[in-house]
């Protein structure tokens, strides 16, 4: 009898040592569970944090090679009519017709007028000036097919070869250089400006 009773008193206290073992088995998965979930965390954060400097650090290095014009009044006038010069060539604001270009690639020069329209709804314009040069030309309309609110255009009388326009924003060079063009207009392409001009 007395055997049977040590026994049983046995098998509770072992029982009782393995309830506790199994409580701090499971206190300690999960603590090993929350550490985990810090850890990875920390990882997110660390890795949005890297990859935010990284962005930051591209945009503060990256080379600006436009010029900032300022932004001149910008009222809807006829096609035809006079209005006070631009303070740029070609444009990049000022009066301008309230008809737009179809975007995309043309063959003839567009009116100043219709240009600078296009820059307020957040376009931007490539026009260029050289005589006999199909290659400048198929480079540049490579570079426009690419995106929806771009227009390319000849441009009589150009100082350079070629300029990119956006609004109060221009610039000027010789050589298809695709890097900075394409800069230029992701920079640029698709922000509306018409409470800035006014119209």
């Amino acid at each position: 009898m007395a055997s049977t009773h040590i026994t049983r008193y046995d098998q509770k206290k072992q029982r009782k040592q393995e309830l506790k073992q199994e409580r701090a088995l499971q206190k300690q998965r999960a603590q090993q569970r929350k550490l985990a979930m810090r850890v990875g965390l920390y990882a997110v954060i660390s890795a949005v944090l890297l990859v935010s400097a990284y962005w930051a650090y591209g945009k503060i290095t990256e080379k600006i090679t436009w010029t900032n014009v300022p932004i001149l009044p910008s009222p809807h006038v006829p096609l035809s009519a006079a209005h006070p010069p631009y303070n740029s060539d070609p444009p990049t604001s000022g009066p301008h017709t309230d008809a737009l270009a179809a975007w995309g690639v043309h063959n003839d020069p567009l009116a100043k007028e219709v240009q600078v329209h296009n820059l307020e709804d957040g376009g931007v314009v490539i026009n260029y000036s050289c005589q006999d040069c199909p290659d400048l030309v198929e480079r540049l309309k490579a570079i426009t097919g690419r995106y929806d609110r771009v227009v390319l255009a000849p441009y009589s009388g150009l100082d350079r070869r070629i300029a990119l326009t956006a609004w109060g924003k221009i610039d000027k060079f010789d050589v298809v250089d695709e890097a900075r063009i394409v800069t230029f207009i992701k920079a640029h392409v698709g922000i509306d400006h018409h409470r800035e001009s006014g119209s």
